[in-house]
């Protein structure tokens, strides 16, 4: 095996990813010297200190003094790659290094784009639609944050940065190795690892992240239904008003309970047609997506194997048809699944509560649970239990 080819072509190609920054924007990056930062060094690492810059000028003399070579050979040995090396790994010891994120940030919140969908027959994507809904709160704050202060890149034993003024957009820049981005503002930083195939990893730091994810998640919801999953908006075909007026009566009543309670769940019932999953809608449209809450709306297999993101403030879910789901346990029917079993859970707070990740965004959640069914016969009487169903109303006249 040639090993200097492989080694050329390593060489190659760094020397082709260096060449390729600095055509796309990138500079390299020069430390400055920084007094307070050196007088630290003088007085807390004297002896360090001593022996560099005797290592330094020892380096210097040795190039000096080689008797093999004229006294002007010598000179331009100074200007060599190897003393020039020497003399740059003390001056990075005297100088400050380059903004690096703070690891110990609390709030992290990690996407990887773009994503790829995998879809068969024995799965549905609710991976895929959660990670989406990740990673377009990601790229919103983004958004919401603007131009950086600092762009720095570190490839081929050097730093590079990418002056702010020429930035336009993260999927425009050039990343061959690890990218960090800082808003002194915010004290928010962004890392970007580059993966295969023109994949990245985006990952935010900060100190507190939720006030951007709520501003970027507004007026989001997510449908997990089977193979129609989506990210995108309440779509209300009705308005509140147009409901009868002891609907209304109730959906102020359920709006106050939205208000003063941090969770909330409520169950509407009726025959078909008397506009159950309409004023669910309605309800999600008017009342919660303007105070911040991101809706989901699931329905079959989606509950069984859905949990709330951690990362989000304020989430709605709506349960259709949950006489469906959450059935009666002693019934032969439900044995078969374990449905009711999570949306007890759901209901209880524990599926999501019992555990607090040590880290990542932890916020205090508030929960509202919006769930229709035709009767409440068939409702396992667990969920109808105080504590769990704060809200009830049977919806009696037809309204579609």
């Amino acid at each position: 095996m040639d090993f200097d080819y492989f080694r050329g072509n390593e060489s190659n190609s760094a020397n082709n990813n260096r060449q390729n920054l600095l055509s796309s924007g990138w500079r390299p990056f020069h430390r400055d010297f920084d007094l307070g930062y050196f007088w630290q060094i003088i007085c807390h690492d004297t002896q360090e200190l001593g022996q560099k810059s005797i290592n330094l000028a020892s380096y210097y003399a040795d190039a000096l003094a080689r008797k093999e070579y004229a006294w002007w050979a010598n000179i331009l040995n100074l200007a060599s790659d190897y003393t020039r090396g020497e003399w740059q790994k003390f001056w990075n010891y005297i100088t400050p290094e380059p903004l690096m994120p703070d690891h110990r940030y609390k709030d992290v919140l990690s996407t990887e784009t773009p994503l790829v969908q995998f879809v068969s027959r024995n799965s549905i994507p609710i991976d895929y639609v959660l990670n989406l809904l990740q990673e377009i709160t990601v790229l919103r704050v983004l958004k919401l944050l603007g131009r950086p202060d600092i762009i720095t890149q570190y490839y081929s034993e050097r730093d590079f940065y990418f002056p702010v003024e020429k930035f336009v957009s993260w999927e425009r820049l050039d990343v061959i190795n690890t990218v960090y981005a800082y808003w002194s503002k915010h004290d928010i930083w962004l890392q970007i690892d580059p993966y295969d195939r023109g994949r990245r990893q985006y990952t935010l730091m900060a100190q507190q992240l939720a006030p951007f994810i709520n501003k970027a998640t507004y007026d989001l919801a997510v449908m997990l239904s089977g193979y129609q999953n989506r990210v995108g908006k309440v779509h209300s075909q009705f308005l509140i008003r147009s409901f009868p007026q002891e609907i209304q009566s109730f959906t102020d009543s359920v709006q106050q309970a939205v208000l003063n309670q941090n969770q909330l769940a409520v169950v509407v019932h009726g025959e078909p047609g008397t506009g159950k999953t309409a004023w669910t809608q309605a309800v999600a449209k008017e009342i919660l997506v303007p105070l911040g809450y991101v809706i989901f709306i699931l329905d079959h297999d989606a509950i069984a194997n859905f949990v709330p993101p951690t990362y989000l403030e304020r989430i709605c879910i709506i349960i259709n048809e949950a006489d469906n789901l959450a059935q009666d346990r002693s019934s032969e029917v439900a044995q078969y699944n374990n449905k009711t079993e999570h949306i007890l859970a759901l209901l209880d707070g524990t599926l999501y509560q019992s555990v607090i990740d040590e880290m990542g965004i932890q916020i205090q959640q508030r929960l509202v649970i919006l769930m229709t069914c035709n009767t409440t016969e068939r409702l396992d009487p667990a969920m109808l239990r105080k504590g769990r169903v704060d809200l009830m109303c049977e919806f009696t006249q037809r309204f579609v």
